[in-house]
């Protein structure tokens, strides 16, 4: 007697992990800053054999961006990196920036960040949420700042999005500039777990744990953008794809990618 699954076409089969991926995300709070915060408090470690899902270990993919940053980013102002976790970009940034200003909705990020960075005399992390009324007040006093921001964006909503941006149009200032590089995955999400290694039989422990304690996230792309950068707000300078790299333990092959899109924005003062 042949397996009821043999009957199903071999390109539906990944929707049979759709059950358990909805039985996992249910556990997940649904206020963003407290979902963030439990996840970076359940966090043994970090690097590329820890459970966290966008940790490659390396500074491969900042080193990829290297190009861009110095064709746009004035390396005599700070950098402020949005999202920073646990500092790991924060700290590679700092080889080339005066000073780095990490910053993360978690608490608990925050505090991991400062642990790992002890000794880096030119970083220092602060817990904020950016999209909120006035974040990016007093973060570089009155100096204009370039803006790193990577893997943000795709897990905000539209509203948080356009908020955010309104702040980071405040802190770049004149001469500072915004560089964003998103996840922009195509397919649905079935599609995308599937992607990072997920199947009926098992799900790797990285993806399983974001399942678990996140809110589920989106894509950002050129439409995306588009929908949350007021043209007479700003400049978008630069764009292209780019490439998201994850935790290696996601495949056998420890080469775990996802498609992205980066961008570079230059700010415009009201009225200009």
């Amino acid at each position: 007697m042949s397996s009821p699954l043999k009957s199903i076409p071999a390109a539906w089969r990944k929707y049979l992990i759709l059950p358990k991926l909805l039985s996992l995300s249910r556990s997940a709070p649904k206020d963003r800053a407290i979902a963030w915060d439990r996840y970076w408090a359940g966090i043994a470690s970090t690097g590329a054999q820890s459970e966290v899902l966008w940790d490659s270990g390396s500074d491969h993919e900042l080193l990829g961006y290297r190009g861009i940053l110095d064709r746009h980013f004035d390396s005599s102002l700070p950098v402020v990196d949005v999202g920073c976790g646990h500092g790991g970009f924060s700290r590679a940034l700092a080889a080339f920036s005066p000073r780095v200003i990490g910053v993360d909705v978690s608490g608990h990020a925050v505090a991991r960040a400062r642990h790992e960075s002890a000794g880096i005399t030119n970083v220092s992390f602060l817990a904020r949420d950016m999209t909120r009324p006035g974040g990016c007040a007093g973060l570089v006093e009155s100096m204009d700042s370039n803006v790193f921001i990577r893997g943000v964006l795709h897990v905000l909503n539209v509203a948080d999005q356009a908020a955010l941006l309104e702040n980071l149009r405040r802190l770049v200032g004149v001469r500072g500039r915004v560089f964003l590089a998103e996840t922009n995955f195509s397919g649905n999400p079935v599609e995308y777990v599937s992607h990072l290694g997920a199947s009926r039989r098992s799900i790797p422990a990285p993806l399983e744990m974001a399942i678990r304690k996140l809110p589920m996230p989106g894509r950002f792309g050129p439409e995306e953008l588009a929908r949350v950068m007021p043209p007479d707000r700003w400049t978008l300078v630069e764009d292209g794809p780019a490439t998201i790299e994850t935790n290696p333990l996601m495949d056998a092959d420890g080469d775990s990618r996802v498609p992205g899109y980066f961008a570079v924005l230059k700010g415009k003062a009201p009225g200009q």
